[in-house]
């Protein structure tokens, strides 16, 4: 039983690892399911059973990456012991640094070349940070604070877009710092 298992996973991890590779050489749009098993070396029944297609490959690949972004932030933010709000920008600058980290996966998102579900599952995905981050600022539940919830976890998906984009390194230290420096400046506004 254990060995159909490590087998399962070993096959999740290639069909995984080929779709990135050919989401990012071609776009989700013009990537197609015989790249992908060509690029694995797994079959086609394998990937439907695993993903159930190519959407499913694209969905897994952003729920990894999401799910990364998330354990990185919330890391951070614990190991501050301090306000919220330092708490909360710790979290924001290991989110950015993650996205540059992970800037071949982020700048596939950046795209919108998903499948149709994807723009339901961002939204989703949205309103869960907007939640943390609501919890993790301690703040009311007034339509400011809300408002102010909003507007940031906003600012920090487009700031990781950004950084993602990045052409280097130095850009991207930069582009966190300044990130990091206007969203202080919107909490102790």
């Amino acid at each position: 039983m254990t060995r159909q298992w490590g087998r399962s996973s070993v096959t999740r991890e290639a069909l995984l690892t080929a779709a990135r590779d050919v989401f990012l050489a071609r776009g989700y749009g013009e990537a197609t399911v015989a790249d992908i098993v060509e690029r694995s070396g797994i079959s086609v029944g394998s990937l439907y059973h695993h993903y159930g297609g190519k959407p499913g490959l694209y969905l897994a690949l952003w729920e990894d990456f999401h799910r990364g972004q998330e354990e990185r932030t919330v890391r951070a933010a614990k190991a501050v012991d301090a306000s919220s709000k330092e708490r909360f920008l710790a979290g924001a600058r290991a989110y950015l640094e993650g996205s540059w980290e992970r800037r071949d996966v982020a700048r596939l998102f950046l795209e919108n070349d998903g499948p149709a579900e994807f723009s339901t599952l961002r939204r989703r995905r949205g309103w869960t940070w907007i939640r943390g981050n609501t919890k993790l600022l301690g703040l009311d539940d007034s339509r400011r604070s809300h408002v102010l919830v909003v507007m940031l976890t906003t600012v920090m998906g487009e700031a990781g877009r950004e950084v993602a984009a990045c052409e280097s390194e130095q850009d991207a230290t930069e582009t966190i710092d300044e990130v990091i420096s206007l969203v202080r400046g919107m909490l102790d506004g």
